[in-house]
């Protein structure tokens, strides 16, 4: 079986530097006051360094750990943002954002 997490998390990319892919990882909680089975709304967006959404992603996840691979393949080489909102029925929202560094 595998843990819950106890609370929100955005984990640093890896690898980083990365050429042209990486993997982001996250966490969710269990959150207190969600019925079972009832998880979060999630968006993971990435930015250039001219805050320009190159790109995002939304989902509706339940409590666990996800990753998820990246591909910067299109994208010319520098200075990258990512950034995870998440928005539970109660409308509380977590926000963090992390940076990345893409080498061709």
């Amino acid at each position: 079986e595998t843990e819950i997490p106890k609370k929100f998390q955005l984990h640093q990319n890896y690898p980083n530097p990365f050429n042209p892919t990486t993997t982001i990882r996250y966490d969710i909680p269990l959150l207190r006051g969600v019925s079972e089975g009832r998880g979060v709304f999630i968006s993971i967006k990435i930015y250039d360094l001219l805050c320009r959404e190159v790109f995002s992603v939304s989902e509706y996840k339940l409590a666990g750990s996800y990753e998820m691979m990246f591909d910067g393949s299109n994208l010319a080489s520098g200075l990258y943002f990512y950034s995870i909102k998440a928005e539970t029925s109660q409308r509380d929202v977590y926000t963090e954002t992390k940076k990345m560094v893409l080498i061709k």
